[in-house]
């Protein structure tokens, strides 16, 4: 018998497999970043409440899961008619049918010979997620949810779709209900979530948007976080978020004229970039930073007019650095 004191790993440990109407679950720090399989499992509730590697979900029914950050992969394969909260590196789903799921993927999320698939932007908070997240290597600002590619397109039909705008995340993964899993103070207001809530590829309200973008340094996370709160509070909409390292050649592209006052930042590290959209977002978005973050070096859009050319010329260098 194998001594568990040495660090051997049990997969029983890191395996649910074959359950039917239960809830089961793992505590924050109980996966610690290995890698998890779910399968045969009908009508239960499951709960990642930690950082994994990677994990399959297979042949699972009517189930409600919830997967804390993902350093790598998850794949769902032969699973239909679950509801399903998951932030990962990397989506996919393969042979699956009606799946809901409120996503934070760093890359793009991709579908094969799937059908009536539904997706959300994630939503969630407890207090040990934000670290989770960085354990995982994952940002909160890198979230594709919305940009899916469907491998195995059929003319004529769809099939994906996005989750209805006021869609109730615990009305989909209700909060467990296990003493256990209670101990996990959750929160699933959106305006406690860790990642961002973006409209990704909804209709945009207004045919004007405003980028902004945050330089390295000890509050980057604070200072972005707060710029949404106050844009939101004034009903605007955060469309999307990056963060992504940049050189003084990509400064040049994006910022054009001002590059020159922002490529000596650019060394500390990532930037943090946000598109809102709304009427008015420029000056609503120019005059916020002008109150509240008055010592802050920030890029913001001059004009309505050269708004959108910032944006597309951001995300276009975004997307190509990163592969998309």
């Amino acid at each position: 018998m194998l001594e568990h004191g040495g660090g051997e790993v049990d997969p029983k440990d890191y395996t649910f497999s074959g359950l039917k109407d239960e809830t089961v679950g793992r505590l924050p720090g109980k996966v610690a970043g290995q890698q998890f399989i779910i399968q045969d499992c009908e009508n239960c509730s499951i709960y990642i409440f930690d950082h994994s590697a990677t994990i399959t979900i297979d042949d699972c029914v009517n189930c409600q899961i919830f997967l804390g950050p993902i350093k790598g992969s998850v794949f769902f394969r032969d699973c239909k008619d679950c509801k399903c909260i998951v932030a990962c590196q990397q989506f996919r789903t393969r042979d699956c049918k009606k799946l809901e799921v409120f996503l934070c993927c760093a890359t793009q999320p991709i579908i094969e010979s799937s059908t009536g698939m539904k997706f959300g932007c994630f939503q969630y908070y407890y207090p040990e997620l934000a670290l989770q997240f960085k354990d995982a290597g994952l940002s909160i600002f890198n979230n594709t949810w919305s940009n899916i590619h469907d491998f195995t397109p059929v003319s004529g039909e769809n099939n994906w779709g996005l989750l209805p705008e006021d869609a109730v995340v615990q009305d989909y993964v209700p909060l467990p209900s296990s003493e256990e899993l209670k101990a996990v103070r959750i929160s699933t207001d959106a305006t406690r979530s860790i990642i961002p809530i973006t409209r990704g590829r909804r209709q945009k309200s207004s045919d004007e948007s405003c980028l902004a973008v945050f330089f390295a340094g000890d509050y980057t996370t604070a200072n972005a976080r707060k710029l949404i709160d106050e844009m939101t509070g004034k009903g605007f909409q955060l469309v999307q978020t990056k963060e992504v390292s940049m050189k003084a050649e990509d400064a040049h592209r994006v910022f054009q004229q001002c590059a020159s006052e922002f490529i000596p930042l650019l060394e500390k590290g990532p930037v943090v970039a946000l598109e809102f959209n709304g009427d008015g977002a420029v000056e609503g978005c120019r005059s916020t930073i002008n109150d509240v973050f008055s010592g802050t070096k920030v890029f913001v859009s001059e004009s309505k007019a050269s708004a959108s050319q910032d944006v597309d010329n951001f995300y276009n260098f975004a997307d190509m650095q990163m592969g998309m």
